[in-house]
């Protein structure tokens, strides 16, 4: 699935303040003017005025959600000085695979874990959601995500028993998710003694934290009983525990289609 244009852009603008950081304060200071020029040279964008604005959109989107703000000082509190809020030195220190940086964060997926062309769809919207500041909506996108993953294993692994002539286990076929994912919880559980250490420890350890944390944050966000039922740390948490699920989730269809006997 192709990457939106302004995850690249909203990438280079990231790495472009992450280099003009200033290292001391005696130092340097960020300002407007020498990152967005950088930025357009490095993109080649030379008088473009549609590349020069989708530029300015995203440099505006890291003041509006929170990872930049206006000012050096209270001497100096007015553009062209900017600095990091607390939340952008975050994402700073994480960059190659932060969901602030959707580029970088879907590069890092790829490199653990593979989806399926729906999921990957949900969790890109997901990505989408979360850098404009829309967390709730975030937060329902990679729930959904998450259930993909889930389903697309309770598939692969019904398909196999079935070959086997094995019978389904209990509740597999429910349509709620949760009771999909504690019978695939109970499933692996009874095979595990059989898995290779790399899988065992990890889906001991993390399958049940990982499904719970990403649908949990999904129900809060999806039943309106307050009006910030998540907050942007936990839906930050949800991004980043996802691709552990999904490598997680891989190893454990590897194990399916390759060991299930």
């Amino acid at each position: 699935m192709a990457q939106p244009v302004g995850f690249s852009i909203r990438e280079v603008l990231l790495e472009e303040i992450k280099a003009q950081e200033p290292t001391s304060s005696s130092g340097p200071t960020l300002q407007q003017g020498s990152v967005l020029d950088e930025v357009g040279r490095k993109l080649g964008a030379n008088r473009d005025q549609n590349l020069e604005q989708a530029i300015l959109t995203q440099w505006d989107d890291l003041f509006r959600t929170g990872l930049l703000a206006w000012g050096l000082n209270l001497t100096n509190p007015n553009p062209p000085f900017f600095h990091l809020t607390e939340r952008g030195r975050r994402a700073l220190a994480s960059l190659t695979r932060d969901p602030s940086n959707p580029a970088g964060y879907l590069r890092h997926l790829a490199s653990t874990a593979t989806l399926d062309p729906v999921a990957m769809s949900y969790l890109a919207e997901g990505l989408e959601c979360y850098v404009s500041g829309l967390f709730k909506a975030s937060a329902v996108m990679i729930g959904c995500a998450a259930e993909g993953v889930i389903l697309n294993l309770r598939e692969l692994t019904a398909q196999k028993l079935t070959t086997l002539g094995k019978p389904i286990p209990k509740n597999l076929d429910d349509w709620r998710i949760k009771t999909v994912s504690d019978a695939l919880r109970v499933f692996f559980e009874g095979h595990a003694l059989t898995f290779r250490r790399e899988l065992r420890e990890p889906f001991e350890a993390y399958w049940a934290a990982f499904a719970q944390q990403i649908r949990a944050t999904r129900n809060d966000a999806g039943h309106p009983t307050s009006v910030d039922p998540v907050t942007p740390d936990t839906v930050h948490a949800s991004l980043l525990i996802f691709p552990e699920l999904a490598k997680l989730a891989n190893g454990l269809s590897h194990w399916v289609s390759n060991d299930l006997a």
